[in-house]
């Protein structure tokens, strides 16, 4: 025998007859809604859309910002391994390319001396 709670039943027909009507706004409502909706909404006039210039574009082209990075990185260690090259660089260039060559830029070899020169 199977009981049934006479609640469960109501609540049934109530949740059926909930979902046999759909609410609908009335129209001072959804004017109302309409009204603040304008009042809170900013007026926009279409401005013409400035065209990047060269450089942006130039910019854009290579990946932005952090390709600039990059590539100043990059430009940054050539320079210092240029002009102070590691042991290492120097031992692979050297078996590569023969001798090794290195001019001193800061001789006093070439400075002549007034006594040098004669004195004639």
């Amino acid at each position: 025998m199977t009981m049934t709670n006479p609640n469960d039943d109501m609540l049934d027909d109530l949740f059926a007859q909930a979902r046999g009507t759909s609410p609908v706004p009335g129209d001072a409502l959804m004017a109302r809604v309409i009204a603040d909706a304008d009042a809170v909404q900013p007026r926009a006039v279409a401005a013409p859309v400035a065209r990047p210039g060269l450089m942006m574009r130039m910019l854009d082209a290579i990946g932005g910002w952090p390709a600039v990075s990059g590539l100043a990185m990059a430009t940054v260690a050539g320079i210092w391994f240029g002009v102070a090259p590691p042991a290492s660089v120097q031992d692979v260039t050297a078996a590569m390319m023969g001798d090794e060559v290195s001019i001193n830029l800061f001789t006093t070899d070439l400075i002549l001396d007034a006594g040098a020169l004669g004195d004639g």
